[in-house]
């Protein structure tokens, strides 16, 4: 059994996953050792290993940061709320979701590094399954109780319309422009928003 003095001082915990991201989006899943996260983070070896029951244990904690990191915002929300009732205020909402994530460009790549090594963890894999879908069932809830037009399914097929456009702007740039992406945006919303 190994051996974990826990530690519980969030800053440090959080600026610790931060660099784990970091890390992974850098160096891929098998690069993510304590000792990287150590050196990217810029603190004393070993103090990675502190906070960190193992490497599955940081991988899985590393998956939850960048969902808080990506939360929308308070304003996000009350925009959903209270914003117009219509496709032109979800094209608006969409576009905004995807220059959110791009201006988090190592935390969705670090994320696509979690998806690949879920395949190979099955613990990794459970934690994620249950956090990308408490993310879409919290999109779904929001989009129909802000009453905009359209039902789940189109929540669901906004999500990975989106989804596919955010890994190709992240990873292959010069695929679509910005200006393809936009249009893209609101055809996605115009065909698939009904109401």
């Amino acid at each position: 059994m190994e051996w974990c003095q826990v530690r519980t001082n969030p800053e440090r915990r959080q600026a610790l996953l931060d660099a784990a991201i970091e890390v992974l989006a850098k160096d891929g899943a098998r690069g993510l050792t304590f000792r990287a996260v150590d050196k990217e983070a810029g603190v004393p070896a070993g103090t990675a290993s502190n906070y960190f029951a193992n490497r599955d244990d940081l991988l899985t904690q590393a998956g939850s940061r960048f969902y808080e990191r990506l939360a929308p915002s308070a304003a996000t929300m009350a925009q959903l709320a209270d914003g117009p009732k219509n496709r032109a205020h979800i094209a608006k909402l969409m576009r905004d979701i995807v220059e959110r994530i791009e201006a988090y460009r190592t935390g969705y790549l670090a994320l696509l590094e979690l998806r690949l090594e879920a395949t190979r963890r099955p613990e990794l894999r459970a934690v994620l399954t249950d956090r990308v879908r408490a993310d879409v069932e919290f999109n779904v809830r929001n989009h129909l109780d802000a009453g905009l037009p359209g039902d789940e399914k189109t929540v669901l097929l906004l999500y990975l319309a989106m989804n596919w456009l955010i890994v190709d702007r992240l990873t292959l740039p010069g695929v679509f422009t910005e200006e393809q992406s936009r249009e893209l945006i609101e055809a996605a919303v115009d065909r698939v928003v009904t109401g």
